[in-house]
This record gives C-alpha cells, sequence and structure tokens, in this order.
C-alpha cells in the first residue's frame, strides 16, 4: 500500500477550497470537515444530516463511535465549520431528512471512498500539489497542522487514537530530517 502526505502548505489548502467551493459546496464541506476534525474518511462519509443537525441548529460536539476502532470519539467543530455545514444544509439540502446522508451522491446514498479520493485529488492537481494525495491526506492534514502550530505530540497521538508518538510523527510526515534540524539548530 502507498502511503499519502499531509499537505503541509496553507496556500495550497485554500486553493483546494476554492476549487472545489466552485465545483461544489459538498466538496469543500468534505475537505474541510476532514482536514479541521481528523476524522477517517470512513467516518466523515457515515455522517447523517440529524448527527450535525439539533433542533435546526448545527452541533457544537458531535459525538461519534469510530468504525475503525470502535472507540467513542468527541469532535468539536470550529465556528468556521459550522457556518460551512449550516451553508451547505441551507443551501443544498434544505428538505434533507435527518436519516440522510450528509454528504449525498446523485445517485443516492452516502458518496463513496473512491469518489471522495477522486474529488481531493482533482483539487490537489488542479492547485499544484505532486505529492501523493488520498482521503487519509485529511487526517494526516489536521495532525501534521496541530503539531506545527505547537499542539502536544500526546495531545495529538491522543486525538488520531494511535499507540505511541513514533506513530503519530511518522503519520503526519515529520521526518528524522526534521528532528536532526531542531537539534543542529539547539546548538548550546
Amino acid at each position: 500500500m502507498n502511503t499519502v502526505q499531509p499537505i503541509r502548505d496553507k496556500e495550497k489548502i485554500e486553493g483546494m477550497k476554492r476549487v472545489l467551493r466552485a465545483s461544489s459546496l459538498r466538496d469543500e464541506l468534505l475537505f474541510t470537515l476532514g482536514i479541521n476534525t481528523g476524522l477517517r474518511i470512513s467516518d466523515i462519509l457515515n455522517l447523517k444530516i440529524g448527527d450535525v443537525l439539533r433542533r435546526k441548529k448545527i452541533v457544537e460536539r458531535l459525538e461519534l463511535r469510530e468504525q475503525k476502532t470502535k472507540k467513542v470519539r468527541l469532535i468539536v467543530f470550529s465556528m468556521k465549520t459550522r457556518r460551512l455545514i449550516q451553508r451547505y444544509l441551507e443551501e443544498k439540502r434544505p428538505t434533507a431528512r435527518s436519516d440522510e446522508p450528509l454528504f449525498l451522491s446523485q445517485k443516492g446514498g452516502a458518496i463513496s471512498r473512491q469518489h471522495a479520493y477522486f474529488i481531493l485529488n482533482e483539487a490537489a492537481r488542479y492547485v499544484g500539489i505532486t505529492e501523493r494525495i488520498g482521503t487519509h491526506s485529511l487526517r494526516k492534514t489536521f495532525g501534521y497542522f496541530a503539531y506545527k502550530q505547537g499542539i502536544d505530540l500526546a495531545m495529538i497521538q491522543k486525538l488520531l487514537n494511535h499507540s505511541n508518538q513514533a506513530e503519530t510523527l511518522r503519520y503526519i510526515g515529520i521526518t528524522q530530517e526534521q528532528l536532526d534540524q531542531v537539534m543542529m539548530k539547539l546548538d548550546l
């Protein structure tokens, strides 16, 4: 299996949002939700309208059982993500029922993992990303930027449900070369 990379460039992330928005508000939301929550694509694609909308309000906190680990995870949506969900539901899904998929395909049912991969790759190539990108890049991007913003590695490890910190560093694409640079700069 080939590994995919996080998207490390904020300008490319913003570019992907613009490309996806121009194509589909649904696709922009898929991308935004992924990079801001660290959820696996399987968990994102299984979301129902009723998971994110209660009493006509977007929930601030989502409790879900991860498909892969079966662990319960609490997800907090940022204000920007909540606004995007609200806009998407108002503009594109105003009559949707709570049991319908959040990310509806044109054929009915949730979009497939393969279609999500296609959507993300097309946008990535359009903005000039040449690294291997896949649906898991969303989760890795979340971890990478949390790390770059100074969030404690143990916290990121817990958020991603990893068993050790070495796995988390490898997962978010922190290389030995980058770790060596830290030590070289710390020439006391």
